[in-house]
């Protein structure tokens, strides 16, 4: 699930804008006041997006980008004059005064992107170790010697035999090499 932080010198503000997302259906996991704070809580949370302003008492907001874990993202709310200065691309901006209609647009088009990235992340393949890519080939060789096929057949046998039964390249290779 998504995590939201929001981080501003004035716990006041801090406060309003988390009464305003909960009012519109977003849940907010903590609200902060310095940099260190956003970095301690975002250090036991997965990711999410920082809702921060431009500085804190203890570090500048391109500071806390830096410090952030890889899953965050940050919104940047602060003046048209201090946005001109942001030049990371990483850090999405709203100028004040802040419009809600603005806001929750931006939080929404944040999380869509969230839910693709993870997506994406999930549907990558994971890397095989070097035992496992061992285990594969000498299964091909085996393959290849005893029933004279090429790389890519054998490859292609160990790939379709281990679709059809439900398991991975590696089981399929260690019942090859266990019945050979």
């Amino acid at each position: 699930m998504l995590s939201i932080i929001i981080a501003f010198p004035k716990i006041d503000d801090a406060n309003n804008m988390k009464n305003a997302l909960i009012r519109n259906g977003f849940e907010v996991n903590a609200i902060c006041t310095t940099g260190a704070q956003v970095v301690s809580i975002a250090n036991e949370l997965d990711d999410g997006i920082v809702i921060c302003g431009y500085r804190f008492s203890d570090m500048h907001y391109s500071e806390l980008n830096n410090y952030l874990p890889k899953g965050f993202e940050m919104l940047l709310i602060a003046s048209a004059t201090k946005l001109e200065e942001c030049t990371d691309n990483n850090i999405v901006c709203l100028s004040m005064p802040i419009k809600m209609h603005d806001l929750l647009n931006t939080l929404q088009m944040m999380s869509y992107n969230y839910v693709r990235r993870k997506k994406k992340e999930k549907d990558k393949p994971k890397l095989r170790s070097q035992e496992d890519k061992a285990v594969i080939t000498k299964a091909k060789l085996v393959l290849m010697e005893r029933n004279n096929m090429t790389e890519d057949e054998a490859h292609r046998y160990i790939q379709k035999n281990s679709m059809d039964s439900g398991t991975n390249m590696v089981e399929m290779a260690e019942m090859i090499l266990s019945l050979m």
